[in-house]
């Protein structure tokens, strides 16, 4: 079930990036008292009670500007306003209703989204309730007043945010098909890559980067099954105007990951692998989703009997914390190796849903700690008593041991090579848990 998301919006200076720190339990966004410091969107994952959420952190809507910088931070928050599911929108009780509120207000009206009003900067509650009150004048309900840097009247918030988010269990449950978020920088060929396998122009292609506007869904049927591809924007590369804006439409990018089951990461062989599209793969890595990279325009490479595996060193030494990912050759243009991704979907899938009976696991484990001693620390050594897997998509395994801080991440990374040697789980990553002996779930 993917995550809702929560959009927190509002004119610059407000109080966003704070209050997503504090949200966020650390600090995320740049938080300073110049307007428009926060120029891209920065996302991350919020528990509260028994919800889970990702909130997104916007740059502040200025509705009438006509700045550069400005307009194109408008279009982002406009873009997180279309993708969320609820949003929050942030006021400053100091710089008391602004004109600029009611036109944000109205903007936020047109979405038809729920909507939590919320006062920043009440550090007295006694003191600045009656200026919160201004705020009913919105139209937006009650204010929720909050104190972002004070961690005060959080609770209430998100108690008001949760009870919007949406129902999509039942939903999601009944459609068992395979989703495929296809990714990447703009211009890559996403677009280009469902359109011939679809077999029509169903998605608009266009060399101006960014076309896409929002993401597309696609069924496409193979072999008797459907597969749903879920194209997206991509992300705009640094521009000249604003350096600080790598992630112009990661959201789209969020959201997608967010709802599928394989992410087909596309890179455009003729430029190269960039940091930015390892950006893009560390979001679909850190979710634990089944990954395809494709690397697109390959009719359009000059070869060598060498380029080959020279081409696949590169994406590997780029992406060297996803070894595990599997590499593709196509070309769109050409229909060259396309057929081959849905094999390797099913592929993916089934490595993310593969149990491995727990007698098994713990003869890998065995060998694994005969063949290399756990780390010790100050004469005392890690025992590892056994392991068990406790679920899929990704495959998570829990181990248990006498004393979880002598595990060290170089001997789990062991562990998991040797889980890899023996099962395969090519294109899905692998998670652990690392438990005391008698020590509860949390």
């Amino acid at each position: 079930m993917s995550k809702p998301i929560v959009a927190i919006v509002g004119r610059p200076n407000v109080g966003k990036s704070s209050l997503f720190n504090t949200l966020a339990g650390e600090r995320i966004s740049i938080v300073k008292d110049t307007p428009g410091v926060t120029r891209d969107r920065i996302y991350a994952d919020v528990s509260w009670l028994s919800h889970d959420f990702t909130i997104i952190d916007t740059g502040g809507i200025e509705p009438e500007s006509s700045d550069k910088i400005l307009k194109q931070m408008r279009e982002q928050a406009e873009i997180a306003i279309a993708s969320a599911d609820v949003i929050i929108f942030l006021t400053d009780v100091r710089q008391g209703l602004q004109d600029a509120d009611e036109k944000v207000a109205n903007m936020l009206r047109r979405s038809h989204k729920p909507v939590v009003l919320v006062v920043n900067k009440v550090d007295d509650m006694n003191k600045f309730m009656p200026d919160v009150y201004e705020f009913y004048q919105l139209g937006l309900g009650d204010p929720y007043a909050v104190s972002a840097t004070s961690r005060l009247g959080l609770g209430d918030m998100l108690d008001a945010v949760v009870q919007y988010f949406p129902e999509r269990e039942s939903e999601e449950e009944d459609d068992d098909r395979v989703k495929i978020a296809i990714v990447g920088k703009p211009n890559v060929g996403k677009s280009s890559i469902i359109n011939r396998l679809l077999g029509e122009r169903r998605v608009i292609v266009s060399d101006i980067a960014g076309t896409t506007r929002d993401a597309i869904d696609t069924v496409i049927r193979h072999n008797h099954q459907e597969y749903v591809f879920i194209d997206t924007a991509g992300l705009r590369r640094k521009n000249k105007i604003t350096e600080d804006i790598e992630r112009y439409s990661i959201i789209r990018t969020v959201t997608a990951v967010e709802r599928c089951d394989v992410v087909v990461i596309v890179i455009d062989a003729i430029e190269g692998i960039t940091e930015q599209d390892a950006k893009i793969a560390g979001v679909a890595h850190e979710r634990g989703k089944g990954i395809i990279i494709a690397v697109n325009k390959w009719d359009g490479v000059e070869k060598t009997n060498k380029t080959f595996n020279e081409y696949t060193e590169k994406v590997r030494n780029t992406l060297s914390f996803m070894q595990y990912a599997e590499i593709v050759f196509v070309s769109a243009l050409t229909g060259q190796r396309l057929p081959k991704l849905f094999d390797m979907i099913d592929k993916v899938v089934s490595n993310q849903t593969l149990r491995v009976q727990t007698g098994v696991l713990n003869e890998i484990l065995m060998e694994a700690v005969a063949m290399q001693q756990p780390p010790s620390d100050k004469g005392k050594r890690l025992k590892i008593f056994y392991m068990t897997q406790v679920s899929v998509k990704p495959p998570t395994f829990v181990l248990f041991v006498n004393d979880k801080e002598l595990m060290h991440f170089s001997y789990l990374r062991y562990l998991e090579n040797r889980l890899r040697e023996a099962f395969g789980f090519s294109g899905t990553p692998i998670h652990f848990i690392v438990r005391e002996r008698g020590q509860k779930e949390q």
